[in-house]
């Protein structure tokens, strides 16, 4: 028997890991204990703990008058789910914002010996926007002493007014200018971005704005994130927007630019027709980082799942979950400095055990597994382009009712594939299944790695590096077990192929 043969029949000898309650609930990503959850908020990691707060509607499984839950993790992998941080108000709901570290104290709110947390967040009045107001949106600040378990609004909030009548005027993120030695905001205007600064979160002055020519306006601009990184000794800053609709697979997604940051507002390196997509996949939305994460790691998570089906999809007790927690960085390749994303080494707490460690294997045709117990496996393949003449290969999952799931690449075109086509539930939808998801490769190496990780009802890839990620989500009428390698027209070959069976985080 062939040693990659033999690999594909140890994946799936193992025994079924404690089935939730509730199919297709995540068994490696966070999602909510019960009810309707979006976009990540208020991320910041203090006294070893990260903090995830998201948008909650506590009473039902579609979007309502937003909250935000809260769940902490001293890993990025397990989650402890905390009581509801913020409620809605006489201001409005509380849509989408940040959260910082004021180590200095500059707002005034410490009591105790430790720093303050200060989250700042959009409040969004539903009385307004009913009666045709467009001054609807405007920021308010709340702070937490006790390590975020318990929150206090600041009793003269919005501390940024809408005084512009802007109908989209939300979602900030704040954090510390270095070069102005203060706080600095961006958030989203409509079609563009602005930038606020202040000396102690309360003051707020506007001192630039950002995107009104520059890359896609097919939807409203929302959740910004702005942040820096470094590439050969050099600063870049990268500005991630999330719109909706117009993602490059249709529906929401996440463009980013690249550029610098001069205290005040943001320069784009590229030309304004460019646009940059954080991810290829359809169910990757809304994300943005962690503030004062250590060893200036730069960790990313976004809402899995997209507005065109995500208050349909067919789970009952709850809807949404998170992406894995990702490490963002920057590479050259041959198109310019662009954004990697790689799933933090955390991740790796997961693994049962390596059950695959091989080289120089030809596929031809595929490779069948038969039925198994578990879909949750990690896949890290290495594929020699220059002795591979398949028309496409790649992965495909199935179950014993005849549905499947497919992702996979095409040397000719050089693009990566997602096909959901024939994956299980999609009648609640009329796009959700309707085509395949391509991806463009951004390298013209001969070498092509592929890291993979499958849940439940999803999965995330990463390819290039990282340079190319693309994340969907599915419903089988019962879990996809099946597991094979495909290589169709011709063979491919791997000249590295490692797997691991991944322990869920509910047991």
């Amino acid at each position: 028997m062939k040693p990659f043969f033999l690999w594909l029949v140890l994946l799936f000898a193992i025994e079924t890991f404690a089935q939730d309650d509730e199919r297709h609930r995540p068994q490696l990503h966070f999602s909510p204990p019960t009810a309707w959850m979006n976009d990540p908020n208020g991320m910041v990691f203090v006294n070893g703990e990260y903090h995830l707060f998201y948008q909650y509607y506590p009473n039902d499984t579609v979007w309502g008058p937003m909250h935000w839950g809260h769940a902490v993790s001293r890993d990025l992998v397990h989650w402890e789910n905390l009581p509801i941080a913020l409620a809605p108000d006489k201001l409005g709901y509380i849509f989408s914002g940040s959260a910082v570290v004021d180590a200095k104290n500059t707002a005034g709110f410490k009591s105790g010996k430790n720093a303050p947390l200060v989250a700042m967040f959009t409040y969004h009045d539903p009385e307004g926007e009913k009666a045709g107001r467009r001054d609807f949106q405007y920021q308010g600040i709340a702070y937490s002493n006790d390590n975020g378990r318990s929150w206090t609004k600041y009793d003269k909030n919005p501390v940024i007014a809408n005084t512009e009548n802007i109908k989209d005027f939300r979602d900030t993120k704040v954090f510390w200018n270095e070069k102005l030695k203060s706080w600095s905001v961006v958030f989203a205007v409509g079609d563009h971005v602005r930038f606020y600064n202040s000396l102690d979160l309360k003051d707020w002055k506007m001192t630039g704005e950002f995107g009104k020519p520059d890359g896609t306006h097919a939807g409203v601009w929302e959740c910004p994130d702005l942040f820096a990184l470094k590439i050969n000794g050099q600063t870049k800053w990268v500005l991630l927007v999330s719109i909706n609709p117009g993602g490059p697979n249709g529906g929401s997604a996440t463009q980013y630019f690249i550029g610098d940051f001069d205290g005040k507002t943001f320069k784009n390196d590229n030309s304004p027709e460019t646009v940059l997509w954080l991810d290829h996949g359809r169910d990757n939305y809304a994300g943005v980082t962690w503030s004062n994460a250590p060893k200036n790691r730069r960790i990313f998570i976004g809402w899995m799942s997209n507005w065109d089906y995500a208050q349909k999809v067919p789970t009952e007790k709850w809807r949404s979950a998170m992406t894995l927690p990702r490490e963002l960085g920057l590479k050259q390749t041959e198109t310019g400095i662009r954004l990697i994303q790689n799933p933090v080494k955390e991740t790796e707490l997961l693994r049962s055990g390596e059950v695959l460690s091989v080289r120089d294997q030809i596929v031809e045709k595929e490779l069948s597994l038969g039925a198994g117990k578990s879909s949750l496996v990690e896949l890290d393949l290495e594929i020699d382009l220059s002795k591979t003449d398949a028309e496409n290969f790649g992965v495909e999952l199935g179950n014993t009712k005849g549905e499947t799931y497919k992702i996979g690449y095409e040397p000719k075109t050089q693009k990566f594939y997602s096909d959901r086509t024939n994956s299980g539930k999609m009648d609640f939808s009329d796009v959700f299944g309707n085509k395949k998801h391509v991806a463009q490769h951004l390298s013209r190496s001969k070498t092509l790695k592929i890291r993979l990780f499958f849940d439940t009802a999803s999965v995330e890839m990463f390819a290039g590096g990282g340079a190319t990620a693309l994340t969907d989500i599915f419903f089988p009428s019962e879990d996809f077990t099946r597991f094979k390698i495909y290589s169709n027209g011709g063979k491919t070959t791997f000249t590295k192929a490692k797997a691991w069976n991944l322990k869920s985080i509910r047991r």
